[in-house]
């Protein structure tokens, strides 16, 4: 390992212990110590070394082990501190085996001027921004401000480039109007300036932050105008073995030997289409690295680099190639040839800088609908017009982000840039400051575009180790492949290939993929494009997405005014939408099997009671209440009296059911629906869809009242006693009080609202008072000898007769038709949804799957939801179960299923599919319990 001043950092990697310094990243620190094998390459499991330095880097993919596992970090991006444990990857990844201690937030944002890269342009654009008083966001995804400065000998203002911009980035954080956000990554830019952005809150993952300090947060930003500073990320042509651990982006290592202080390799050979690697490779021989040539495919390159060169006596091979990069594991000699088919030469190297041109970054651009145009100039796809009549573009781009080549261009066009912003802002423009100057800056000589060198005989089997994406394994030979197929569109290819699918995006070889689909097709690749650029830029963990929404913060937690009744007595607890419900009431001794079945018999022959507060309920009021009920449901609401309750189904416009319940008929304007528990918001929403955006001159407001009523369902053949014992003032005989009707009364002397429904077949009353009685009300009719049951009683008693569940015996494919809910639907009304569609050829089809029970031969076995059912003998699925279920009833086992034909199938004998084992069962009726629904009225 080189001498290097800064802090020691101890860690590991891959098994062994390494000395790294305060600041490094994971991979300089590995280069530090003669590490060139980082990882395996994912699909051919070839060694893979360090080829970038930032977020860009394809091939270095680590796991961190400790302090907490997290796949899938470039090496390039993992901040080194002490304790940290790493291995490499072969690009898979695994994830934690047990919770995350880290906190995650989340941001809200407002600025005038929100600047993304902090580099020389962005720096520019955020002071001028803030020169004028704007409102000011600098996000850049480094450590530290100052972009390619930061890895480069350049100066400005007579300072070092990376000095310079550290002063002027503490010069903006200190301004009150201004924030510095580094470590931060903006990945994605929606509509109306609406940008998302993670930053790491930490150093990397383990260094010791606050309790009270998160790991990453996610910002949500809203800006005026954006300022798109991104910069540019080099790339590489596609030559032989240009996969093998030492061959590296020259403005990588030119960052390793200026940043971090450390010589990424001994002997060196550069090539290169443009001037940008001789600067690089003065760094490194000025580092003490041996320059063994520089190759360049250009006649003429600039000629104060090459007068440079002369004077630290680097050879320059002008009209060169490299043909094939060579070694056992890692690079040991390059092959150098004239490109005209000279004689070649092997040079031993260790170090194989490459430099393909650069290519803008212009993901963000594209994200917020900008068009793309390629400039020949540098070779790549520049944005498109800022000023174009797309009003998603209010933004400005910056820099080499926008194809401007030199230091002092992006300089000015940054300050431009945010000048630009300023006024576009609606703020007033100060005068011009002078530029930051730039000192010993050379011309640039042309840059020339090479995209391929050639294999030995040209043929599709000679390009399989010319690699285009290095990630995924993509080769030269991959692209003929796909254009040989028949393919045409780049982004065809893409998927064929998988080329530019994997963590980088195709930050390197998403424009060589297609320059590479462009030649096999001969075409330009300004005519074939790019492929679409989508959110995230960079891979985010979904625990950040998460932010504080996890574990006990996921979701909101709903419970009853009973609910600490029910945990008291150790009732498992259901998770049914949001709300929490009590699964069951085990007895000493008792597993759920055997509670259930006692719930069962309890319900069926004597008195039981369930919390039914979670069912969805909404007030419907006002004049044309009844017109919208009969317009949401498929049955008349209207003609219902009041006192009355009707059993309803809503359905799609699709016809396809959507949701069921009751509805109550309180006065001539008022109603109150009942819903599902899962479904109670999804229908308020239903309800105000259709009155805001079809029917607004109905004269109807619709409020969620659920969580101001608690319900207990009182169910059995002894029911009737125990209601008349605690509401002695109310007539509960049959004739006073039939089925489907409600009652005000005192209940336990509590004023409720008591209604005779049933969901179980049984005598049955749901007796609902205000929530803050529940508890009181529940505890009364427990103490009159009711035993309770959960959810899962509940389940087996209505599938006994045959009522179903939305969304567990319905799929958003099923009918009330096929439901054998014919009857549920008015022949009586011009129209309702869903109405036109139950005439559908493809609705009325006698094979469409139908709701029928199931009965196992052996009378013990359960059948699980979503088993398959098919003919005996035959492999067509005609159907699957849907609910499955023990009954001390029928004293078996039964389960209900969606089958083709079900109802002319009933008496057939199917198989169930469990694995390799078919099951035999025969087809029945989808009611199984009280047909005649003769237990009803007691």
């Amino acid at each position: 390992m080189t001498s290097r001043p800064g802090e020691v950092v101890r860690f590991r990697f891959d098994g062994r212990d390494y000395e790294g310094r305060r600041g490094d990243t994971l991979a300089a620190a590995l280069l530090a110590n003669g590490v060139r094998r980082v990882s395996t390459s994912v699909q051919l499991g070839q060694p893979r070394g360090i080829f970038s330095a930032g977020g860009e880097e394809p091939n270095a993919l680590v796991q961190i082990e400790t302090p907490f596992p997290e796949p899938m970090l470039p090496a390039t991006t993992v901040e080194i501190c002490d304790g940290l444990v790493a291995t490499g990857l072969p690009g898979k990844g695994r994830l934690a085996d047990r919770p995350d201690p880290a906190r995650y937030d989340t941001v809200h944002a407002h600025c005038d001027v929100l600047v993304v890269g902090a580099g020389p342009a962005g720096l520019m654009a955020a002071a001028e921004a803030a020169r004028g008083g704007a409102r000011v966001i600098l996000a850049d995804e480094r450590p530290a401000p100052g972009g390619s400065l930061l890895g480069t000998a350049e100066a400005v203002d007579g300072l070092p480039g990376r000095r310079w911009a550290a002063e002027r980035a503490a010069e903006l954080d200190g301004l009150a109007d201004v924030r510095v956000l580094c470590r931060t990554t903006v990945f994605g830019h929606y509509d109306d300036n609406y940008l998302v952005a993670v930053e790491r809150r930490t150093n990397h993952l383990g260094a010791a932050a606050p309790a009270t300090t998160a790991r990453e947060r996610i910002w949500r930003i809203r800006a005026r105008r954006v300022v798109h500073a991104t910069g540019a990320h080099e790339r590489f042509p596609a030559f032989a073995g240009n996969d093998l651990p030492g061959v590296m982006l020259a403005g990588a290592a030119r960052t390793y030997v200026n940043q971090y202080g450390v010589r990424p390799g001994r002997r060196a050979v550069v090539l290169t289409t443009n001037d940008t690697a001789y600067p690089a490779a003065l760094d490194l021989a000025a580092a003490g690295i041996e320059i063994a040539a520089i190759v360049d495919v250009r006649q003429a390159p600039g000629e104060e680099w090459a007068r440079r060169c002369a004077e630290r006596g680097i050879d320059v091979l002008t009209g060169h190639v490299v043909t094939a990069a060579r070694g056992a594991g890692e690079l040991s000699s390059v092959v150098v040839a004239p490109e005209d088919g000279g004689q070649a030469r092997d040079v031993p190297a260790d170090l194989l800088l490459v430099s393909g041109g650069w290519t803008p970054v212009v993901h963000l651009f594209s994200q917020a609908g900008g068009t793309l145009r390629f400039d020949e100039e540098i070779g790549a796809f520049v944005p498109g017009d800022t000023q174009a009549r797309d009003v998603r573009l209010a933004v400005e781009v910056a820099g080499s982000a926008r194809g401007v080549p030199t230091l002092s261009g992006c300089l000015r066009d940054g300050a431009e840039a945010g000048r630009r912003a300023l006024a576009a802002a609606g703020f007033a423009v100060p005068d011009q400051a002078p530029p930051p100057a730039v000192e010993d800056e050379p011309a640039a000589a042309p840059a020339r575009h090479l995209w391929l060198v050639p294999a030995a005989d040209g043929d599709g089997d000679d390009y399989r180790e010319h690699f285009v994406d290095l990630q995924r394994d993509v080769t030269v030979a991959d692209v003929l492949r796909a254009t040989g197929a028949g393919l045409r569109s780049v982004e065809h290819v893409k998927r064929y290939t998988t080329a530019g699918t994997a963590h980088d995006q195709g930050r390197t070889s998403g424009l060589l993929t297609s320059a590479i689909t462009a030649h096999a097709l001969g075409l330009d690749v300004a005519d074939l494009g790019v492929t679409t650029f989508r959110a995230p830029y960079a891979p985010v963990s979904f625990a950040a997405l998460a932010g504080r929404d996890r574990g006990h913060l996921h979701d909101p937690v709903r419970v009853t005014a009973m609910h600490d009744w029910h945990v008291a007595r150790g009732a498992p607890l259901e998770n049914v939408g949001q709300w929490k419900r009590p699964w069951y009431y085990p007895l000493d001794g008792e597993d759920m099997t055997a509670a259930v079945l006692r719930e069962c018999r309890a319900a069926r022959e004597d008195v039981a009671m369930m919390d039914a507060s979670t069912l969805g309920k909404i007030d419907v009021i006002g004049p044309d209440a009844a017109e919208l009920l009969d317009r949401l449901y498929t049955n008349m609401m209207s003609t219902l009296p009041v006192g009355s309750i009707r059993y309803g189904v809503m359905c799609r416009p699709d016809g396809m059911v959507f949701d069921d319940g009751t509805v109550i008929r309180l006065a001539e304007d008022h109603f109150l629906a009942t819903t599902t528990t899962g479904n109670a918001a999804a229908v308020l929403d239903w309800m105000e869809e259709w009155l805001q955006t079809e029917w607004p001159s109905l004269r109807v407001h619709c409020t969620s009242v659920t969580e101001q009523w608690a319900t207990v369902a009182l169910v059995g053949p002894r029911s009737r006693e125990v209601l008349a014992g605690l509401a002695p003032g109310l007539d509960v005989g049959n004739a006073s009080f039939p089925f489907m009707t409600w009652r005000d009364a005192e209940v336990a002397g509590i004023p409720a609202r008591v209604c005779r429904i049933s969901f179980s077949g049984e005598l049955a009353y749901e007796i609902n008072v205000r929530s803050w009685y529940g508890l009181a009300l529940w505890e009364a009719v427990n103490a009159a000898g009711v035993t309770p049951y959960g959810t899962e009683t509940m389940h087996v008693l209505r599938a006994e007769k045959g009522y179903p569940i939305i969304g567990q015996d319905t799929d958003g494919t099923v009918t009330p038709q096929d439901l054998g809910m014919a009857w549920v639907v008015s022949k009586k009304k011009a129209d309702f949804i869903g109405k036109r569609s139950f005439s559908r050829a493809d609705t009325v089809r006698p094979d469409r799957k139908q709701l029928v029970g199931l009965l196992p031969e052996d009378t013990g076995r359960l059948l699980p939801e979503g088993v398959h059912l098919v003919e005996p003998g035959g492999t067509r699925a005609l159907g699957h179960v849907t609910s499955g279920y023990r009954s001390a009833a029928l004293g078996r086992t039964f389960a209900l299923a969606l089958i083709s034909g079900g109802r002319e199938r009933v008496g057939e004998r199917l198989h169930a599919a469990m694995g390799e084992e078919m099951i035999p069962v025969t087809v029945t009726h989808h009611v199984l319990y009280d047909p005649e629904g003769a237990r009803r009225d007691g």
